[in-house]
């Protein structure tokens, strides 16, 4: 070989040694960049699992202190919220189920992980029922380590007295009054609510007479209406009633707001204004006549 052609031979190699170098450069940096990717998303999946979890149980914050305190007569509603935020937080199972049989040696795995679920509903649960209970309370209430039991315990000895309740909600029920003021509908769906209380305290009262209790609460504009349906055969459920006396009660309305405008109008005062006018001075003419002097001639004999 010549010394040009070695020479040559030199470049080319040196060149190609150059090329592998930044092949080698550039797959190191792509590999690099596939690196540095894959552990941005890493770090990101991380945080929105941070941030679900801090949303989590700021929700969970807010689902417990939305229960009331449990005092001597809120009971009822106590209990409504206890069973929300249990429902909602997917923790009312020991309230719903009984206990699963303990576990033994053949036990499935099936068997295992439902008494551990139920353990955990249990557990959360009267930790939470605890909560919103004052301590003078607790000391009252019985240590029981079951939940459905634990609320049981509780409602014997806040739970009111049926007789009690059923007598009040019956005498509320019978005293209310519509004074026309606000919405007709929620005023019978509020008799209606009552009804339903009493229902559920074993004292049903029938549609019927839900109607004539309502018939008999309303106002005396409400006379026509009240006389229409006691003339005609047919009788009305309760949505029925609801639908006339709404179209009864927008009549009204509206005969009222056309009394108020035709007093208003300068002409009808004026007209009212002569015939009160007219009629003073006809009692004035009259007075008048009335007063005048009466004087009596006597009778003389010739």
């Amino acid at each position: 070989m010549s010394w040009i052609g070695l020479k040559n031979h030199k470049k080319s190699k040196k060149k190609k040694k150059v090329e592998e170098a930044q092949g080698g450069v550039g797959w190191c940096s792509a590999t690099r960049y596939f690196h540095s990717s894959v552990a941005l998303l890493v770090l990101q999946h991380r945080g929105d699992a941070a941030l679900g979890a801090t949303g989590s149980a700021s929700t969970i914050s807010a689902n417990i202190n939305s229960i009331p305190i449990l005092n001597g007569s809120n009971f009822k509603h106590w209990k409504e919220n206890i069973m929300i935020v249990l429902g909602c937080m997917d923790l009312d199972l020991a309230l719903r189920t009984e206990q699963p049989p303990a576990l033994t040696t053949e036990s499935s795995t099936e068997a295992k992980r439902d008494i551990e679920k139920w353990n955990r509903s249990n557990r959360m649960s009267l930790m939470i029922m605890k909560r919103s209970i004052p301590e003078t309370f607790r000391g009252s209430i019985s240590e029981e380590q079951n939940a459905d039991k634990f609320l049981k315990d509780i409602e014997q000895r806040f739970a009111k007295n049926e007789k009690s309740e059923t007598s009040t909600l019956l005498d509320n029920l019978i005293s209310m009054r519509y004074k026309g003021k606000g919405n007709i509908r929620e005023y019978i769906m509020e008799m209606s609510n009552l009804t339903s209380k009493l229902k559920a305290l074993k004292l049903e009262l029938s549609e019927d007479l839900l109607v004539h209790l309502v018939l008999i609460s309303l106002p005396a504009q409400y006379g026509q209406f009240k006389v229409s349906y006691n003339t005609q055969k047919d009788k009305w459920t309760l949505n029925e009633l609801i639908s006339h006396c709404v179209q009864e009660e927008e009549r009204l309305k509206k005969d009222r707001t056309e009394g108020a405008h035709l007093s208003t109008n300068p002409r009808d005062k004026k007209r009212k204004r002569k015939l009160q006018l007219g009629h003073h001075n006809k009692n004035c003419k009259r007075n008048r006549i009335r007063n005048l002097p009466v004087t009596f001639a006597r009778r003389v004999d010739t």
